[in-house]
């Protein structure tokens, strides 16, 4: 018979474990490239509008040039749209 608890995960054991680097990386009234990570995310916390694209890990990245602006939709969400200046 063993004496001894069997033990956890060893990625649970370090207490010192890195963060993911989430959030939002360029705030509105900021000028955007065509490919620039807007807000890295889990889950859909802000949704893409217009000029804005969704990777499949809820990435939003501009699709064209422009300026940010965050616009606050139904239920207190946000959705994060991409001003083209021509």
């Amino acid at each position: 018979m063993a004496h001894k608890k069997a033990g956890g995960s060893k990625a649970r054991q370090g207490s010192n474990v890195a963060g993911k680097r989430l959030g939002v990386k360029v705030f509105g009234g900021s000028k955007v490239k065509e490919g620039s990570i807007i807000v890295r995310q889990r889950g859909r916390v802000f949704l893409p509008g217009k000029n804005a694209g969704m990777g499949k890990d809820f990435t939003i990245f501009a699709l064209k040039a422009g300026i940010v602006q965050f616009e606050i939709i139904k239920n207190n969400r946000k959705r994060i749209n991409i001003i083209s200046q021509s």
